[in-house]
């Protein structure tokens, strides 16, 4: 399917390479990190997070992440995001020429001990560092900020988060030079009447730089948080392939929701999102050579898609009789 010059209604932004393969023990090997996000941007992913600027020590999963985000770079089209916790990491993602930073900010004081080993005011001004550092660069060298409000929904050491907190938090991000902030479901606990009230507010007061819904799928919420979260008018959405990931400081937390069933519930629902899930299920075997064993989930790359399946672009698809599921 071509899509460079395809308008989407949703973009879609799979967190796999990053989100998803730090919360597994094995490293993939670099070589088939390549492999995986050419993969994923052929079959229309346009904006892929490769990888986190972290301590080796930490996330040796990571190590590579200078080489697969130059590598990425290659690919026409993709706009490439890393995730970076401090100044450090956003030189080290700048010099890899990453387009976009995106900063994790924890609303629960104890994950953000936990995750970042800041507290969440710590961590704000860390933003404030990296925005005022990318503001020292050339024009047109500048990468975005981002960040998403981790534990926004609730947190799974200290239970339930204050929504005035979430939302003292969002105007410090934003007084801080974030060019957008998202809610992130980051223990699995959000339900759709939350994520519908909270992406209202967070749209009165963030305005233009309302940022994406990231949503994990611990206790089977995920895409049911995805529709309350378009009904408040979000328009980016995280995924990770296959729904591996998780937060190695959120007990009991598991893998984000599957971008394969995301982009089958929004192609459904009308909403164009330039991916062709055909290519994109394909692209499930490259995790499964790299990562032998390593289980992946998602409804729609086990049924497939229905006979007669029409992309909101249109374009019909008709399955081939007996081809086998992709488990």
């Amino acid at each position: 399917m071509e899509t460079t010059e395809t308008q989407v209604d949703v973009l879609v932004s799979e967190v796999g390479p990053r989100d998803g393969l730090q919360s597994i023990s094995r490293s993939m090997p670099t070589e088939a990190k390549h492999r995986w996000i050419a993969a994923l941007a052929d079959a229309g992913l346009r904006e892929i997070e490769v990888g986190s600027f972290v301590s080796p020590k930490l996330l040796p999963q990571m190590a590579d992440a200078d080489e697969v985000v130059r590598e990425a770079l290659k690919i026409p089209g993709l706009t490439v995001l890393a995730l970076v916790p401090n100044l450090k990491g956003a030189e080290r993602a700048h010099s890899a020429g990453a387009h976009k930073v995106t900063m994790p900010v924890s609303a629960s004081r104890a994950h953000s001990m936990a995750n970042v080993r800041m507290s969440p005011e710590e961590a704000v001004e860390e933003v404030r560092r990296v925005s005022q550092f990318r503001y020292s660069l050339p024009p047109g060298r500048r990468p975005s900020v981002e960040v998403g409000i981790s534990t926004a929904f609730g947190c799974a050491i200290e239970g339930q988060v204050p929504e005035d907190r979430v939302f003292r938090i969002v105007g410090m991000l934003l007084e801080a030079g974030a060019d957008s902030v998202g809610l992130s479901d980051t223990a699995g606990c959000a339900n759709p009447v939350q994520v519908r009230r909270m992406f209202q507010q967070l749209r009165r007061e963030a305005g233009d730089k309302a940022g994406a819904a990231h949503f994990h799928n611990t206790r089977g919420q995920g895409l049911a948080n995805v529709v309350a979260a378009l009904d408040a008018g979000v328009r980016t959405l995280d995924a990770s392939q296959g729904g591996i990931g998780g937060c190695p400081y959120a007990p009991g937390a598991t893998g984000n929701i599957v971008t394969e069933d995301l982009v089958f519930l929004l192609e459904a629902m009308g909403l164009k999102t330039g991916i062709d899930l055909e290519r994109l299920i394909s692209a499930r075997t490259i995790i499964q050579e790299a990562l032998p064993g390593q289980p992946i989930y998602g409804c729609v790359a086990a049924a497939g898609l229905p006979t007669g399946f029409v992309y909101a672009s249109g374009k019909a698809v008709i399955p081939q009789p007996g081809a086998p599921a992709l488990l």
